[in-house]
């Protein structure tokens, strides 16, 4: 029971005369804080999490006083301890999370304790949706087929995720086949409100994914965390943020006719990584975004990563009600849902001038166009109109400057396949619907079933040789695609349903055709992808496949269709009909009232009650996976599971704070350096070092499964960091054709011989060196992988020196023991002349640690000139300086529940 101190802790009336508690905002202006009401809604949400679990220990007055008295444009130094409702994890995150829990468990009992004593103590749902690869796509048991081989590439896996079933009281399992993790979030883990008997309070999480932020669309404050950090919200301790600004985007006007949602959230983000919004929340408001349906507002918050905000945030009002009904809640929780948010004082979409934001942003949504992203990141939009000739910049460009570096004129790139197609630049060999971000929406997959129909009708097909694929993100989308009769013209156009997970968005695209990938390998053809992804980053989607367009699922289906994305498909057409004549993309694009039509009669609520009452009954495959029982772990010998390294010299004492001197450069990286390049998720190389520990090991490559698949081994991961092979190490020379070198490489120093960056820092580590990575802007953009930290850690890396960070990888840094460091602005790697064959010593951590603080780098170069340079310490926070004094944010809890 919390303490009261505030008065908050009033009644609201709910439905047939029953009434609940709640801790009342309105009662805590009325306590001294007169403004409260012009917060942001989003903060105000946070704030009643601070009143309920205000214990005088992990949260205190003081902590309401100062976020109560929140001022739009203060300087931020204060840290906010954040209790959340529940957690949602995914099965990539999910695993070496729980490696990380049996592994405490361990420790605990190693010093006496009962090894239960590391329990979550919040409801924690973890959805298996990461693993399912798009092996089989055409075939009519494609589904069948991709799953029999899911469950046998991953049964070690699924067997260890069963045990953690009972292992832990509050751990529940979305088994495979269900859906991707922010989709069945949004249709049915989501309460909107929760209560504990007649306490009533606001549903909140963070989630080991950093596009949980798709929840934002429910007005549920949450975002995605690294899975250390989750461990820790876990455990019972405060997930802790700075103070953020908020920055309120007004939304005007209304989309256009042949306008989707994925357009509106290209441009979105296209216009908020100009605005610099990283570790920002971001606020919808305006009658535009009311004007919004509940999936079109999904689609923009689940790309506040990509935009660089914490939150893509939208407050619960009307549509929101709505979409709980309509998506199977029941009427007693939607009607408490209304009620309380009414009784706090924050149901409806704000309107101008109502909340003091940060800075404010404006949108007229009726300037918004058709476009792509790519062809490597997702803030990039062309206008669809522009592609053509964006793409044939791009083919001329050099390498340095983002471009492919080919001849202006190509024209005999062109390269035949036994059937006799030509493949060339530009041609379109992966075409995937697909990923959370627009399969969760009805009208852009309505929008792509009704384009195929007429596509179809007009006899328009897609080649054989690309590989198509339909992967929704629940079964309801299957259902209500039947039911409106489309999927049937999908499937006659490839797109047949190849499983339900995040597939190719994540990386799962699975294999091309053996001669395929040889032709464009072979004659270094930059083929493409179109897909309906949040995430396009080099080799992500295919290592072979070098130009990745992120777009609508209509648009998937059109340039599947055209086979090729060098096409403006304002003036040329897609194909030639069976008629003979040319079928244009405006002679089958659907009108918004054929959408509109399609959703009225194939979304039903009695549908999503059905297919979320029961995971068990239907799935025979995970029923059959075997498991082991107790509250310990038995660490069978395997190569998906071991015993993480990360307590083996656990102690209830921190050790000293190691100093950085005599340090080597082990990579020099540029600009948006992603958690996908310093950590893949994909395919492993047979020559890597993660493929030769895994055949050392008995395992042959085709059995190598993907590095997201192994994150539960160590000695696989800390081998696959840095392993990307579209990695540019800046220490490398180019090659004789003076392109940059591509891969997992680097100079080992003294002597500049050249190794795979593992091996180096094993040779490192053995000699006692220290190593230091050297960045760019955006260190760590992407996923909230925190093995891109552990990895970098278990590499012997002591801090990371950046231009700037991503949120999310800068706090994993710090969560792991390893230092992020800052560039003083005007001053990065290549200004001050580092090429990698300097000694490094830091100094100004010798008297203490204050959250960023000024240190110093000392450079000293092989001729023997010397250079001191200041640094920002990304240490942010207070809590921070203790995480990083207990060697990471794991210790540091695990010290806590031990002594107590």
């Amino acid at each position: 029971m919390s303490a009261n101190p505030f008065h908050t802790l009033n009644r609201f009336f709910l439905a047939a005369g029953r009434s609940g508690r709640f801790h009342s905002l309105p009662a805590l202006a009325d306590a001294g804080f007169p403004r409260l009401g012009r917060l942001p809604v989003s903060l105000r949400i946070i704030l009643e999490s601070l009143l309920r679990n205000l214990d005088g220990r992990r949260i205190t007055e003081a902590d309401v006083r100062r976020l109560a008295s929140w001022q739009p444009r203060a300087e931020r130094t204060d840290e906010i301890p954040f209790v959340v409702a529940r957690i949602v994890l995914q099965d990539f995150t999910g695993v070496p999370l729980l490696c990380d829990l049996a592994a405490m468990r361990d420790v605990a009992r190693r010093f006496g304790k009962n090894p239960r004593v590391v329990e979550p103590r919040v409801p924690v749902d973890l959805v298996v949706d990461h693993s399912v690869q798009v092996d089989h796509y055409r075939e009519g048991d494609a589904l069948d087929l991709n799953m029999r081989l899911e469950f046998g590439r991953n049964a070690e896996r699924y067997r260890f995720i069963k045990w953690g079933m009972q292992a832990f009281d509050t751990f529940r399992v979305v088994p495979p086949g269900i859906g991707i993790v922010h989709q069945v979030n949004l249709e049915y883990l989501a309460r909107g409100v929760i209560h504990d008997d007649d306490l009533y309070y606001p549903d909140t999480l963070v989630g080991t994914d950093s596009h949980t932020t798709m929840i934002n669309a429910l007005g549920v404050v949450g975002w995605g965390v690294g899975g250390i950090e989750a461990e820790a919200g876990m455990l019972g301790q405060p997930v802790y943020i700075l103070t953020p600004d908020v920055v309120g985007v007004h939304l005007a006007g209304r989309l256009r006719e042949g306008v989707t949602a994925t357009d509106l959230v290209l441009a979105v983000t296209e216009m908020l990584r100009k605005a610099r919004v990283v570790g920002k929340f971001v606020e919808f408001f305006g009658d535009g975004a009311a004007s919004l349906t509940l999936p079109d507002r999904a689609t923009l918050a689940n790309m506040a990563p990509e935009y660089g905000a914490t939150m893509g945030f939208f407050p619960p009002d009307e549509v929101t009600a709505a979409y709980l009904a309509a998506t199977g809640r029941s009427d007693e929780e939607v009607d408490t849902f209304v009620r309380y948010y009414q009784a706090q004082g924050l149901f409806g979409m704000p309107r101008t001038g109502e909340i003091d934001y940060s800075a404010q942003l404006e949108l007229d949504l009726a300037s918004v166009v058709p476009s792509v992203a790519g062809p490597g990141r997702p803030q990039d939009r062309i206008a669809l109109p522009a592609l053509k000739n964006r793409f044939a910049q791009l083919l001329a460009a050099p390498a340095g400057e983002g471009g492919y570096g080919k001849p202006a004129d190509h024209g005999d790139a062109a390269a035949p396949l036994a059937d006799g197609t030509r493949l060339t630049h530009g041609d379109v060999l992966i075409a995937a619907i697909t990923s959370c971000t627009n399969t969760s929406n009805p009208g852009v997959m309505l929008a792509a079933g009704l384009l195929a129909q007429k596509a179809v009708a007009r006899g328009l097909r897609v080649a054989p040789h690309i590989k198509t694929s339909l992967a929704p993100g629940s079964r309801v989308v299957t259902d209500y695609l039947g039911k409106a009769g489309l999927i049937e013209p999908l499937e006659a156009l490839g797109f047949r349903v190849v499983a339900y997970g995040c597939t190719t968005c994540i990386g799962n695209a699975g294999p091309l055709a053996p001669e395929l990938e040889g032709v464009v390998t072979g004659h270094d053809l930059i083929c493409a992808s179109v897909l309906s992804g949040n995430r396009n980053f080099e080799a992500r989607i295919h290592p072979a496949i070098k130009a990745n367009f992120l777009m609508s699922p209509p648009l998937v289906v059109a340039f599947a269709l055209a086979g090729r994305v060098g096409i403006d498909l304002d003036t040329e057409p897609l194909g030639t009909g069976s008629d003979g004549r040319p079928v244009f993309l405006r002679d089958i694009w659907p009108s918004q009232e054929e959408v509109g039509a399609a959703i009225a009669s194939a979304t039903r609520p009695e549908t999503y009650r059905r297919l979320y009452a029961d995971f068990a009954t239907g799935n025979p495959l995970w029923n059959a996976i075997a498991t082991s029982t107790g509250h310990s772990y038995g660490w069978d010998t395997s190569t998906y599971i071991a015993e993480p390294p990360f307590f083996d010299d656990f102690g209830m004492t921190p050790a000293p704070i190691p100093s950085i001197r005599g340090a080597r450069a082990l990579a020099i990286f540029g600009d948006s350096v992603t958690t996908d390049h310093i950590s893949p998720a994909g395919s492993i190389k047979a020559s890597s070092p993660a493929g030769r520990w895994l055949q050392a090991h008995g395992v042959t490559p085709d059995e190598f499964n993907s590095y997201g698949s192994r994150r539960g081994h160590h000695e696989v991961m800390m081998r696959g960091t840095f392993a990307n092979v579209r990695i540019r190490n800046l220490m490398l020379p180019p090659d004789q054709d003076g392109r940059p070198v591509e891969g997992g490489l680097t100079l080992a120093q003294p002597g500049g011989a050249l190794k795979t960056i593992f091996d180096a820092a094993m040779d490192y580590v053995a000699a006692g060196t220290p190593t230091v990575i050297f960045a760019g802007d955006e260190y760590g953009t992407g996923s909230s992988r925190d093995w891109a930290a552990k990895g970098t850690r278990l590499l012997g890396v002591k801090a990371v020196v950046a231009k700037s960070f991503e949120r999310i990888h800068r706090s994993n840094l710090v969560g792991m023991g390893v230092l992020p460091l800052q560039f003083a602005a005007g001053s990065d790697a290549t200004s001050l002349g580092i090429r990698g064959d300097e000694v490094f010593d830091l100094s100004g951590l010798e008297a203490g640690i204050a959250p960023r603080q000024s240190v110093t780098l000392k450079i000293r170069r092989p001729d023997g000139a010397t250079r001191e340079i200041p640094l920002l310490l990304r240490i942010d926070t207070p809590v921070e300086v203790d995480y990083y004094r207990n060697g990471g944010i794991l210790p540091y809890v695990l010290r806590s529940l031990l002594e107590n």
